[in-house]
């Protein structure tokens, strides 16, 4: 399966700033018909509505509510791609006073979100054929130990996406797992990464694997060591246990 972002309808959540922000911006000069704005504050994107005027839409979204997102899909029904960016990633180790709530927090938003934004979608998905995109990270293969717990809900997100590759796949949507190195992001930042790599490596490798109908892309240069170190077990395993 593949599919072209020209001339087709897609929602990104977390779109009002860092990789969303670039997400939106590369899929309007790649084509795409129109761009929904899942963010959880609508007054967040007037930039973007400014420079795009109707071919951008807000909406309301926020990926830690079910009765949020069961709206937000009711009222995007015409989507043809979702890619749900919305994210958290604070900074936590394994052992500390704070893991246990700070794990809970990010599961409900990275993992957990997830969840709720395929159910919401799968029926408008399968009925326009369409793709799911979930922004994982390298984190989501290796644990690294101060975003112990970032990784971790990563990791139970990259899991989830697999099953979605089977079942969603199986009705015809095409489903992208991202698993970026560190990016120029406020959340890399706070992470403490000194260099990072631009968003724009993430919007438009995303482009190119729909296009090519791949399920993982591993877009920057750190990434791509992962993706070799990775590549066997992936064949083997992840992507060989859909086709059984």
């Amino acid at each position: 399966m593949s599919i072209k972002i020209e001339n087709k309808v897609a929602l990104v959540t977390g779109a009002n700033r860092g990789i969303g922000k670039q997400i939106v911006e590369t899929f309007i000069e790649k084509g795409a018909k129109k761009v929904y704005l899942a963010v959880r504050n609508i007054a967040s994107t007037k930039e973007l509505e400014e420079e795009y005027g109707d071919k951008v839409e807000t909406i309301q979204g926020d990926v830690s509510d079910d009765k949020s997102i069961i709206n937000l899909a009711a009222k995007t029904t015409d989507v043809d791609i979702v890619v749900n960016n919305a994210g958290v990633g604070t900074p936590q180790s394994t052992i500390g006073k704070n893991s246990v709530e700070d794990f809970k927090n990010q599961l409900n938003v990275n993992a957990f979100g997830l969840l709720r934004v395929a159910n919401a979608f799968a029926n408008t998905l399968e009925k326009n054929k369409g793709a799911i995109v979930q922004l994982n990270s390298v984190a989501s293969i290796k644990n690294f130990t101060p975003l112990s717990t970032y990784s971790a809900s990563k990791a139970a997100a990259y899991s989830l996406t697999q099953g979605l590759r089977v079942e969603l796949g199986a009705k015809g949507v095409q489903v992208l797992s991202v698993h970026p190195g560190p990016i120029d992001t406020d959340m890399s930042a706070r992470a403490g990464f000194t260099e990072a790599f631009p968003t724009t490596v993430v919007s438009e490798g995303i482009v190119d694997a729909l296009d090519k109908g791949d399920f993982h892309l591993f877009p920057d240069e750190m990434a791509k060591q992962f993706e070799a170190a990775y590549q066997s077990f992936s064949d083997n395993v992840v992507l060989a246990e859909a086709e059984e």
